[in-house]
């Protein structure tokens, strides 16, 4: 039974002054990553061992998986402690894909072997789920796993998949059973990518980046114990997984490159002389309202989870930031005005604007387009009806394709 807030404020402000104190103690500010795909210095995995080890980087979990079997206001309580001073790892039990999904499906050994590696970040993941037939439509994911005495060959392609060029392991999705319907033919797996028969293929995006990437699997071996959950029920390991993936997307939006005013609506209008400007208030109006929007959905998506209710919550977080997202972009250059065409290092703010604009869309796309998450939204939330699937019952072999 969940606390009354009376009987919660204590013990969360005597959790806050020993965060307080251990940062105290602690922390000292780290290099920044040249990217956040770059692998982890000696000195951030260091930090991330210093969290580890006090139980700040997975709170909510038991002592025998790192943590301190604290409650979910807890992990909250040191997310903000830790961010309030800058410091990376902490509440990774919040988002952290990998890991998380390990935790809740994962065997005994891969437990052993992966877990304390990817809380340190000392290896790093991709998630290997998209396909050039199977975007939209995970369920109709192609790429084939089967087992050969104690592992498991891979074979197929996967695409847009984020930092697989210096992933150590990828959480993949594949076909086990062809005999089966779509969604319960499917197993998921953790696959090491540094292996003979893996070709990554770097992909160029509309922002100039290259994190995302073709992945070409080709007889990957891939252990027996590293399969998480039942063979053939990997469309509900996915669902862990995406949930937080979704979580983790409508809390950390994208920061500029260039750290100039235009991360700061507020500064920017002030800066460029239109703070008082009235069409610019009401723009920036609505978006303090989404953001509201956004703070509330996610308050939401954490109770729910709390109760152990559906991840279809946490769409409405994933949907509500992508929306955010764009409308600060608009504000963007209604403030700034013709300069927003501009573009290069020589003009950090409006390069700066032209990225975050971009960069919009990849969360209107990654982790579920914005039109899936409406199909979730108005189908498991909303009760409306779903839509005609006509290869939903067909065992997948039957299944026409292009």
């Amino acid at each position: 039974m969940k606390q009354p807030a009376s009987d919660q404020a204590q013990p969360d402000r005597q959790l806050r002054g020993e965060v307080q104190a251990w940062l105290a103690r602690h922390w000292r500010r780290l290099p920044e990553p040249e990217s956040r795909w770059a692998a982890n210095s000696p000195e951030r995995i260091d930090w991330f061992d210093k969290v580890l080890e006090a139980g700040y980087a997975v709170p909510t979990w038991p002592a025998e998986l790192f943590g301190l079997s604290r409650p979910a206001e807890s992990s909250a309580v040191i997310a903000q402690e830790f961010a309030a001073v800058g410091a990376p790892g902490a509440a990774l039990d919040r988002y952290d894909i990998p890991a998380n999904t390990i935790v809740q499906h994962g065997t005994d050994r891969l437990k052993a072997d992966l877990l304390r590696d990817a809380l340190t970040g000392r290896v790093r993941f991709c998630l290997l789920y998209s396909e050039p037939g199977a975007g939209s439509d995970l369920a109709a994911v192609r790429t084939t796993a089967v087992l050969d005495s104690d592992r498991w060959k891979v074979n197929g392609q996967k695409v847009w998949t984020s930092g697989a060029h210096t992933a150590d392991y990828g959480l993949l999705l594949a076909r086990t059973d062809w005999g089966a319907t779509k969604h319960r033919g499917l197993s998921y797996f953790v696959v090491p990518m540094n292996q003979p028969g893996v070709e990554v293929r770097p992909l160029v995006q509309i922002t100039g980046e290259s994190h995302f990437n073709e992945v070409f699997l080709t007889d990957v071996q891939v252990p027996a114990e590293y399969l998480l959950g039942a063979e053939g029920g990997g469309w509900g390991v996915l669902q862990t997984a995406l949930a937080f993936e979704r979580a983790g997307m409508g809390n950390n939006a994208r920061t500029s490159r260039h750290n100039s005013l235009a991360d700061n609506l507020i500064e920017l209008a002030r800066g460029h002389g239109r703070l008082e400007d009235p069409v610019i208030r009401d723009s920036l109006a609505k978006v303090v309202a989404l953001r509201e929007l956004h703070l509330l959905n996610n308050t939401r998506a954490k109770l729910e989870a709390e109760r152990g209710g559906s991840s279809s919550v946490m769409s409405l977080g994933k949907l509500a930031v992508a929306n955010l997202l764009h409308a600060e972009a608009s504000v963007r250059s209604q403030i700034v005005g013709a300069r927003a065409l501009l573009a290069g290092d020589e003009n950090p703010e409006s390069d700066d604007i032209n990225f975050l604009a971009l960069n919009a869309f990849y969360y209107s796309i990654g982790g579920g387009t914005d039109q899936i998450q409406r199909n979730i939204i108005g189908e498991r939330i909303l009760g409306l009806p779903k839509e005609p699937e006509v290869d939903r019952d067909v065992p997948f072999r039957e299944v026409r394709h292009g």
